[in-house]
């Protein structure tokens, strides 16, 4: 099964801090690709191709100029469309349903206010919780439960960096070389 995700409404201004954490979110949590509508913020799409290549893996990021038609090409070729509302079914309830589904997955995020046309042509309207929070954190909590935890443990291949998990510190493999920061060293740098 191949998950994807489309991000509707993207704001250029706006929503590139929002959307690009979706970007990297669906990455790193096992979506292979994420369909942006709205303004074609190219910026923001080598951004996250630019993450890609450092840190590895096969992601794409796609500008999807008619959302609609990307929603009908999707059930034609037999995919199902998963869309994350605060409205919807509740997400510990309908993922088993989902998850036994081996289709590939479009998981739509809204942006400003979503049209009826996605909660009509979605296979499952999906609540994570029924309180208004993030897409993130929404799209984030999804992908957990539709991978049963398991894409915690994915590999991503032919990156220049990796992390390597320490209990105090920070260590990043870079392709050729090591580098090791101490808690008492200074670390600069985005955490």
């Amino acid at each position: 099964m191949e998950v994807r995700v489309l991000r509707l409404d993207h704001r250029r201004v706006r929503d590139a801090r929002i959307t690009t954490h979706v970007c990297l979110t669906a990455r790193a949590l096992g979506a292979s690709g994420v369909f942006l509508s709205g303004d074609h913020d190219k910026k923001l799409m080598g951004n996250v191709q630019d993450v890609v290549k450092r840190w590895g893996g096969n992601f794409q990021v796609e500008y999807c100029k008619k959302w609609g038609n990307l929603l009908e090409e999707w059930k034609d070729k037999g995919g199902e469309i998963v869309h994350l509302t605060m409205y919807g079914e509740q997400v510990q309830d309908v993922t088993p349903q989902i998850r036994s589904s081996p289709r590939d997955k479009l998981v739509v995020v809204g942006g400003s206010r979503v049209p009826s046309k996605v909660y009509q042509e979605a296979d499952w309207n999906v609540s994570v919780t029924t309180q208004p929070h993030s897409e993130v954190s929404a799209l984030a909590i999804f992908l957990h439960m539709l991978y049963d935890g398991k894409e915690l443990d994915l590999e991503f291949e032919n990156g220049d960096m990796k992390v390597i998990p320490s209990a105090r510190g920070k260590n990043v493999v870079m392709k050729n070389k090591t580098e090791k920061n101490n808690l008492d060293e200074k670390v600069t740098g985005d955490d």
